[in-house]
């Protein structure tokens, strides 16, 4: 029979990969991962706009661009937000994005790590029946799924409907780890009161 730590480990990977196979689904067969994404109109003169400007130098841009430190930073900065746009812009030049293998490995590996995380801590709970062992891995993505993505909505003004849809994926994606990782998890008596 396997010890505690061993099934903890086993329910963390198979966790991890439904995990993955869901945000794999989410990504490629439902609108999720398109959501709140527009398309720029008359794209071309703007691409090679910024190719221009920025070069081959790939980073994550603020614009128009705010020195925190200066005197009265904020106030000017809102006298410029009135008259320019303002956003925020990830940039790669051209032939910096052919390769998937690597973020897909990275994405699969952070994903397991989640869901060995969401074991082991589900390893220690003294918690009864399935659907609240799966309720306690869910109220972790919860945290994990709002963190930044609130954050980024609430600062960065991303909009509301990408915004519940990069909460909704990984928050999914918490209950169907919690569901594998409840079923192969033995339960842990709740000490007697």
């Amino acid at each position: 029979m396997l010890g505690h730590r061993m099934r903890i480990l086993i329910a963390g990977i198979l966790g991890g990969i439904a995990m993955f196979a869901w945000t794999s689904v989410a990504h490629m067969a439902t609108p999720l991962g398109d959501t709140g994404f527009s398309q720029i109109q008359n794209e071309a003169p703007v691409l090679a706009a910024m190719q221009k400007s920025i070069g081959d130098k790939s980073g994550l841009y603020f614009f128009p661009w705010m020195d925190r430190k200066a005197p009265d930073a904020m106030t000017k900065y809102a006298e410029v937000l009135k008259t320019n746009p303002s956003g925020i812009l990830l940039y790669h030049p051209p032939g910096a994005n052919t390769d998937m293998t690597g973020p897909l490995i990275y994405e699969f590996a952070k994903e397991l790590f989640e869901a060995l995380i969401a074991a082991f801590l589900l390893g220690w709970a003294a918690i009864a029946g399935f659907a609240a062992r799966t309720g306690f891995v869910t109220l972790i993505g919860v945290g994990a799924a709002i963190s930044t993505n609130a954050s980024y909505w609430i600062w960065y003004r991303f909009p509301s409907d990408y915004t519940l849809a990069q909460i909704a994926i990984p928050l999914i994606g918490y209950v169907v780890a919690g569901a594998v990782i409840a079923l192969v998890l033995p339960k842990k008596p709740v000490p007697a009161a």
